[in-house]
């Protein structure tokens, strides 16, 4: 998984996105089955954390094999883990912020109309190019920044649901929702770029950044299925309902994460949401073969400025996967490169 030289190769980097669509797809597949044919309920929060773990355990794997021996990985992790408490409580800001965001769109979503939850909820896709912007000092293109927000509104129609009647009436405080919403979208934005800016501003590897990273989440998870399902986890214990089917989803959501983590690192977040958006697309015509559903006129023309956004934020331009160095240029210079 990690490439073979320090100055990466656009096919690697190609190879990347690839494996990290098709996962995130197969994942989303894999998880509509457990919902949809009858799999036994579990409970999502242990899952999570699960998965967490895996992806600690798989982590410490490969950077056991690129040490090269036990004495090696032993000094690594007491140097880079165990030895740097800082790095730790570093890397454990993107666990928590996400923690946050997690909690505030399950808030915007009782407090919302789900259109309107799925419509605010994509601007994170712009909010995460505008962080990029101001927290790594890159700039985008004009046609770059057209890409993104096309991007966004493909995602909006590839998963729009007509609102259906119903005849409960549940209480939502719509300004609350929207405070959560944007609350969420902030955090999706900053927690994704910051991760970015640990793992390229330093030569530290990209594996004892995921351990490091993945040891406090681990902690937040538990705390997690705590608060959420502590009561029923205790009763009918933390692996209830899980099926063949639901280790198969951890297993996609753990690999999928790693790649994720190496698409960031030699990439950006930025190209992370256009490989997270074909995903979607992806599953969705799987769906349709596997479980019947539906292609709407909205899907079709959403699919379309998704494929269309994606070639056009390829187009060639400057290289903005490396962190810039600190420059004289003003916020408004900087957010639209002319």
């Amino acid at each position: 998984m990690s490439p073979p030289k320090e100055n990466v190769s656009l096919l690697y980097k190609l190879y990347c996105l690839t494996v990290m669509t098709l996962v995130a797809a197969t994942y989303t597949v894999a998880l509509r089955y457990t919902r949809t044919v009858g799999a036994e309920l579990y409970f999502s929060t242990t899952a999570v954390c699960i998965t967490e773990v895996i992806k600690l355990f798989l982590s410490v794997g490969i950077l056991a094999r690129e040490s090269g021996s036990l004495a090696r990985l032993i000094t690594s992790l007491k140097e880079n883990v165990f030895g740097s408490p800082k790095e730790l409580l570093k890397l454990s800001v993107p666990s928590l912020v996400y923690a946050v965001q997690n909690n505030m769109a399950f808030v915007a979503l009782s407090n919302l109309d789900a259109a309107v939850y799925q419509v605010t909820y994509q601007l994170k896709i712009p909010c995460t190019a505008l962080c990029t912007v101001l927290m790594l000092n890159r700039t985008l293109s004009k046609m770059q920044w057209f890409s993104v927000f096309m991007l966004c509104g493909g995602v909006i129609l590839v998963q729009w649901k007509p609102a259906q009647a119903t005849k409960v009436q549940v209480e939502q405080n719509p300004w609350l929702g929207f405070g959560a919403i944007s609350i969420a979208v902030l955090c999706s934005g900053f927690a994704g770029v910051y991760f970015e800016k640990v793992l390229k501003s330093s030569d530290t590897s990209l594996w004892v950044r995921n351990i490091q990273m993945y040891l406090s989440g681990i902690v937040v998870t538990l705390v997690g299925v705590y608060v959420s399902d502590g009561a029923q986890v205790v009763e009918k214990g933390f692996f209830y309902g899980y099926t063949c089917f639901v280790w198969l989803v951890i297993f996609l959501a753990s690999v999928g994460g790693l790649y994720t983590s190496v698409v960031v690192k030699y990439t950006d977040n930025i190209m992370k949401g256009f490989s997270a958006a074909a995903a979607i697309v992806l599953s969705t015509v799987a769906s349709v073969i596997l479980f019947g559903l539906q292609i709407t006129i909205t899907f079709t023309l959403g699919a379309l400025l998704v494929c269309v956004s994606i070639y056009l934020y390829g187009l060639p331009r400057q290289d903005t996967t490396k962190i810039q160095p600190s420059e004289t240029k003003s916020s408004k210079e900087r957010l639209v490169a002319v």
